[in-house]
């Protein structure tokens, strides 16, 4: 079972953003922060969300049933419904890697709840600042 969790900040909108990742893969935590470039909120969501799943084949196996969670809106809904009127190219790429494993649940949860990989974010936003 994997956990992941995703993040994104942005300073401006559209501005300087980063992805923030937090996985957590049998108790133990993979932390990962990347710079996006400049873009809206909305979609330095969906990027960081396509950043984390394109990271999960690089530590754990593909059999794996993976929990996602993610304060955005946005990204839950339109993960849920397969559809997103700006970002569907997005909502396609990250189905498209979720697809390789057995069962991915989504969850949305407060902004409280995800302060690492906010955190993540705000550091990998302030590292390409500098």
């Amino acid at each position: 079972m994997i956990k992941l969790y995703t993040d994104a900040a942005t300073k401006g909108n559209p501005g300087p953003s980063a992805a923030g990742v937090l996985l957590v893969i049998d108790g133990q935590q993979i932390q990962l922060k990347h710079f996006l470039g400049t873009l809206s909120n909305h979609e330095a969501e969906f990027a960081a969300t396509l950043f984390a799943f394109q990271q999960i084949p690089k530590y754990a196996r593909s059999n794996e049933t993976i929990f996602f969670f993610t304060d955005s809106k946005i990204v839950d809904q339109s993960l849920a419904t397969n559809y997103a009127k700006h970002f569907q190219a997005y909502v396609d790429q990250i189905n498209a890697i979720q697809d390789q494993f057995p069962l991915v649940v989504s969850q949305w949860l407060p902004e409280r709840m995800n302060h690492g990989a906010h955190n993540l974010a705000l550091q990998a936003l302030h590292a390409d600042n500098q």
